[in-house]
């Protein structure tokens, strides 16, 4: 997880103390491969040891689960739907999110926007006349509980909104941090290759929807769509998928149709307890 690439500000340092020595490695080779992934704690930190890196992230996704449990809160009281956007980088998510928000129309609706460095996406956001909130992550690779959080409280959502919940572009981190939201909706563009859910089974598992993005550019790609959706399911059978292009607006209707439809079965949940 991310104590791994130094993104999480919750003391997940070296602190120079333990010199692991040779024996207590777990990277194995394969034939000319290397792999970093097979000790208990599923990765490797130098310095550090297994039971360390397994302390240091059960510590940093309890805190993290706390604010995510308290966001889940605030969002059910308001009869919220929100949506946990995830994708690579390039995938067309930000032109979906603004096409998405104009065919909403009158839903009430607020976006927050994760991106490292710029504000770029949620002036964009905003140029659609809906409400959006940026968090920059620094060098963190994904938003967290508490960042959402305190975004949440910025917003003032109304009873009833959807909540666009626009992730840093990456499909690594953002698999395991809840953030409180009812879903992960994964963009995958058609342009990214068919491999890409074997690649990166956890975003994918983790995702109740995938939006396979840009099938206007699929004539121009040497791809094929029935393959993307038979990786998607290999790795979640459950997956639902929409096909979609943001610039031809085929497959609109279906998403929006989907975002309507659990909205209205969430409220209707929290309406009956």
């Amino acid at each position: 997880m991310c104590n791994v690439c130094g993104c999480n500000g919750d003391g997940a340092t070296i602190d120079g103390h333990s010199h692991e020595h040779e024996h207590g490695h777990h990277h194995h080779h394969h034939g000319q491969d290397i792999h970093f992934g097979h000790g208990p704690a599923g990765t490797e930190v130098p310095g550090m040891s297994q039971d360390r890196l397994i302390a240091i992230e059960t510590d940093i996704m309890a805190k993290n689960d706390r604010y995510a449990d308290a966001n889940r809160a605030t969002l059910t009281g308001l009869q919220a739907f929100a949506v946990n956007l995830v994708s690579s980088p390039g995938s067309g998510k930000t032109t979906l999110l603004c096409k998405t928000i104009e065919a909403l129309g009158d839903q009430p609706l607020a976006v927050i926007e994760g991106d490292q460095q710029t504000a770029n996406d949620a002036e964009r956001i905003r140029a659609t006349g809906a409400k959006a909130v940026q968090i920059n992550t620094g060098k963190g690779c994904h938003l967290d509980g508490h960042m959402v959080g305190h975004a949440i409280e910025h917003l003032g959502l109304s009873s009833g909104a959807m909540l666009f919940i626009e992730n840093v572009g990456n499909l690594v981190c953002p698999a395991g941090f809840d953030l409180g939201e009812d879903c992960k909706v994964a963009i995958l563009s058609v342009t990214e290759g068919e491999d890409k859910p074997l690649k990166y089974p956890d975003i994918f598992t983790a995702s109740r929807l995938a939006l396979l993005n840009k099938i206007d550019l699929a004539p121009h790609c040497d791809v094929d769509l029935d393959l993307y959706e038979t990786n998607l399911r290999r790795v979640n059978p459950e997956i639902q998928i929409i096909r979609v292009s943001a610039r031809t607006g085929e497959g609109m209707a279906a998403w929006t149709g989907w975002l309507k439809e659990n909205l209205r079965s969430k409220s209707a949940k929290v309406a009956a307890e």
